[in-house]
């Protein structure tokens, strides 16, 4: 079993970046050079950037019309300079909201973990990159000290909201993306770790309720609101904050609270949100 204590060590012993460790370890497992995971890790950034542009243009609708031009509506407010938040968090949400939309609408995103999360990380990312000026080669260590984090979850619970309730796509998704943007920052595989665990309790308990079944309410807001989160965490994380709980003890209470989660709350629609008088209106609606 994957555990974050492995590669703290790693990092500590080579005096390597977190995102370095995760990168070497995966070229060895598939017999591949660094450099060819790095061009694969830079086509996937390419699609989240794509995705985030297409989402900001407010021409994607999903089938069902509940989700599309939402992203838009922030990033206008966000123009404006009328934003209560900030340009930055609020870049950060409109972000989220694009790639998201553009799951809804059948377009083409990178599953970071999985396609109902797949806005908190390239909003993230992105937002980081702007704030910080990042260049491309630091962006792929971020990406690869996310997958880290990634594989540390999938190994040790899952990041199936069906077995492990919202909390293991977007609570896994936030911890990613916290992690990601502390490495982009230049933040110690320390700060990293801690930046994960602060964002996944964040999320702990979270059930997985889609209205009719489907990937867009409460799903693609979540991704927003994920994204400011994850952000929080690693500013806390860069500022020398520390998560009590270390973060294979978070990942491992995310699995047992997801084992606890009724089926009702994983992702069938039987629940939460999704049997509410209005969640049942939709339901009927659509189908």
């Amino acid at each position: 079993m994957r555990s974050t204590m492995d590669y703290l060590a790693l990092a500590e012993e080579k005096g390597k970046r977190f995102g370095e460790i995760v990168l070497k370890e995966q070229a060895e497992e598939a017999e591949k050079s660094q450099d060819e995971l790095r061009t694969r890790m830079a086509a996937n950034l390419q699609v989240m950037r794509e995705a985030v542009q297409s989402g900001l243009r407010g021409e994607r609708k999903s089938l069902s019309g509940l989700v599309g031009g939402e992203a838009l509506k922030v990033e206008t407010l966000r123009r404006s300079g009328k934003s209560l938040i900030g340009e930055r968090v609020s870049g950060a949400i409109a972000r989220a909201l694009a790639v998201v939309e553009v799951n809804a609408s059948m377009g083409k995103i990178v599953a970071a973990p999985t396609a109902g999360s797949c806005g908190v990380l390239p909003a993230v990312l992105l937002t980081a990159e702007e704030a910080l000026g990042s260049s491309e080669e630091d962006m792929m260590t971020a990406l690869f000290c996310a997958a880290g984090i990634g594989m540390i979850i999938a190994d040790r619970a899952n990041v199936s909201g069906a077995e492990g309730g919202c909390q293991a796509e977007i609570g896994s998704a936030a911890g990613m993306a916290a992690a990601a943007a502390a490495e982009l920052a230049g933040g110690s595989p320390q700060a990293c770790i801690h930046a994960a665990a602060i964002a996944m309790k964040s999320f702990l308990g979270l059930v997985c309720d889609p209205v009719a079944g489907l990937v867009e309410v409460p799903c693609v807001k979540r991704n927003a609101t994920a994204a400011t989160v994850a952000l929080a965490a690693a500013e806390m994380a860069l500022s020398g904050i520390e998560s009590a709980i270390p973060l294979d003890e978070v990942i491992d209470a995310m699995n047992e609270i997801g084992k606890s989660m009724p089926c009702s709350l994983r992702e069938t629609a039987q629940g939460g949100l999704a049997i509410t008088p209005t969640g049942q209106r939709i339901q009927a609606e659509f189908l």
